[in-house]
């Protein structure tokens, strides 16, 4: 019994020895002289990564051999508070994100509007129910392969929106990430790489599904969230679907819900420091647009692509190195359908075909295209290239719609 309590005192006092010494002192009544080593032996397992699940800390302190001696003595008698009340626990940087203090099932319900058995429906931990939870459509990609799109349905889907709106969007990511970030693009992804004489370019396989439920999880323990709450806020967030091969149907971020791309992000933020850290010992530069990785320098060596996919394995991702590209100024220089030699453009390829749509719709009318997609299209090149923007927004205001 002891251990179990000890290990709830200990985390609650987080990754820090003496509040975590403090907080065990509190859970036996009386202060102890061995707690203090018992507290840093604790921190010093567990203070280098995620703040561990109660299982794991409790199996921890039961193989402690100190602390076993003075069960064996039997000379502490437990005071109070078999169990504590469970409360908010972040990391010291997420005290001033002002997330919701959530810290029970019943709150998460409360809090999502959803009745308790309805929650754990939705979430589905023990995944049973999930495939009525998503619409499916599977999407061949130019390799052969096949991508599997998840969209959830209203109820999941508006649980998301909310987790992602007051939880998720209140996380700083890393300075690296563009992607699925207000304020950043494709064009903040590619600016830092635009004239540069070397840039690679490299993608990482299966970027969303690859993510499982477990690592998803233990991005909202590190948030601050109890034990169950973050299994239950995990359980929303992720999916086991019925097709798309093993990594669909394990628990995984599914592409396609509103919360998946904002806690991919977060899942790859220790990655992202490290290639950042990497990039800046060669000195290079490195952008991130979600499974989009760039690197640009006066030089780049031949270790770079075999270390960074060390870091990406390291970390659970896998680089698809069949698609990387090492681009010098001599060749066309692109990232993300952006060419970034000289100056950030469009590729001409696609210029001249958006181009020529928009005379063919002058000149014959515009009966098989839509008036919003031509128009975002024209927009996007506008925001690359204003000038080559301004030639077609000129053809575009010259089409008869009817």
């Amino acid at each position: 019994m002891l251990p179990r309590i000890l290990a709830k005192a200990f985390l609650a006092g987080g990754m820090d020895a003496d509040l975590a010494a403090g907080r065990g002192h509190d859970a036996l009544g009386r202060k102890t002289r061995w707690m203090e080593g018992l507290a840093r032996r604790f921190v010093s397992a567990f203070g280098a990564g995620t703040r561990p699940r109660l299982r794991e800390a409790v199996a921890f302190l039961r193989a402690d051999g100190a602390l076993q001696e003075v069960l064996e003595k039997d000379l502490y008698e437990i005071a109070r508070r078999l169990t504590e009340p469970a409360v908010m626990q972040p990391v010291e940087a997420a005290r001033s994100w002002g997330l919701p203090a959530i810290v029970s099932a019943g709150a998460l319900a409360d809090w999502l509007c959803l009745g308790g058995p309805e929650l754990e429906w939705l979430a589905d931990l023990r995944g049973t129910a999930r495939p009525g939870h998503y619409h499916y459509q599977t999407v061949a990609k130019q390799s052969g392969a096949v991508r599997l799109l998840e969209a959830p349905k209203v109820r999941l889907k508006a649980a998301q929106r909310r987790i992602l709106r007051e939880i998720l969007d209140l996380v700083p990511g890393h300075g690296a990430a563009h992607g699925f970030r207000a304020g950043r693009s494709i064009q903040s992804f590619v600016a830092p790489h635009v004239g540069r004489p070397v840039v690679l370019r490299m993608d990482l396989r299966d970027f969303f599904p690859s993510i499982g439920r477990a690592r998803v999880q233990a991005v909202f323990r590190t948030l601050g969230y109890p034990e169950i709450v973050a299994d239950l806020l995990g359980g929303l967030c992720t999916n086991q679907a019925p097709l798309g091969g093993p990594l669909y149907r394990n628990a995984h971020l599914p592409q396609g819900a509103p919360s998946s791309p904002a806690l991919a992000n977060l899942c790859f933020y220790r990655a992202d420091c490290r290639l950042a850290g990497l990039a800046s010992a060669a000195g290079l530069r490195y952008t991130r647009y979600a499974d989009d990785l760039a690197f640009s320098g006066v030089s780049i060596s031949d270790a770079l692509v075999p270390r960074v996919g060390a870091i990406a394995y390291e970390e659970g991702f896998a680089v698809q190195f069949h698609k990387t590209r090492l681009m010098r100024q001599g060749v066309r220089q692109h990232l993300a359908g952006l060419v970034v030699n000289a100056i950030r453009n469009v590729k001409r390829d696609e210029f001249d075909r958006l181009k020529a749509t928009l005379f063919n719709c002058v000149q014959r009318g515009p009966d098989m295209e839509n008036r919003d997609v031509l128009a975002g299209r024209v927009g996007f090149v506008e925001s690359v290239n204003p000038e080559r923007g301004r030639k077609l927004r000129t053809i575009f205001n010259r089409i008869e719609w009817k």
